[in-house]
């Protein structure tokens, strides 16, 4: 079994984003998609502390430390970016203009409601900041996680035990086994799977019941 790395899951995801899109990109695993869309396909990415047209992350060495993301890590800019005001960049979370936000999960659940904000009711996090804003307002939303915890626990689950940053809200998972759909009436619906990792395998990795592409 060759599970996919967390480079090769943000290249996969950054596959499927169509010309044209408008992305925000979450903290953590998502934040590499930016560094696997190739220059000649247009993606806009948007990150919530007020840029438009975020680029890859910029060469050792070369980091500019006023040009960070939301995550507080360093990036560069397209051609064409602009610096906005927070009320107007999540104006365009909360009006519907984001095409495509890609999260990180700690659960997600086969009906789409998401948990990556908390682990438990007491936790150190302060609140969901903008990522439940993102899960409302944002036309599609995808993940990216592990497959499981480190201790082996399932991330695809029936229904979520940890605080929910947003209902119904994801349409596709990119986990380092395997991608997966949220089809609704049907949960899970695996559209590929990592080198050497077989459909029996995926099950018994996850809490809830998958189904293969048809």
């Amino acid at each position: 079994m060759q599970p996919f790395s967390r480079d090769q899951m943000a290249r996969r995801a950054a596959d499927d984003i169509p010309e044209g899109w408008c992305v925000n990109l979450g903290i953590g695993i998502p934040t590499l998609v930016a560094n696997h869309v190739p220059a000649e396909r247009e993606v806009v990415f948007h990150s919530e502390n007020g840029i438009i047209g975020m680029g890859p992350a910029p060469p050792e060495g070369q980091e500019d430390p006023w040009l960070i993301n939301a995550g507080k890590q360093h990036i560069t800019l397209m051609p064409g970016a602009s610096f906005v005001g927070h009320a107007d960049s999540f104006a365009m979370i909360r009006g519907g203009h984001i095409d495509l936000c890609v999260l990180g999960g700690f659960e997600v659940a086969e009906n789409g409601d998401l948990a990556n904000w908390a682990t438990s009711e007491n936790d150190t996090a302060p609140a969901v900041g903008g990522a439940m804003d993102l899960a409302a307002g944002a036309k599609r939303l995808w993940v990216l996680m592990e497959h499981t915890t480190k201790d082996g626990r399932p991330k695809l689950v029936e229904r979520c035990g940890y605080p929910l940053t947003g209902l119904a809200c994801v349409t596709r998972v990119y986990t380092n086994l395997a991608v997966l759909d949220v089809v609704p009436g049907r949960g899970f619906v695996v559209r590929e799977m990592a080198p050497g990792v077989d459909f029996g395998t995926l099950q018994e990795r996850s809490a809830a019941r998958l189904h293969l592409d048809s």
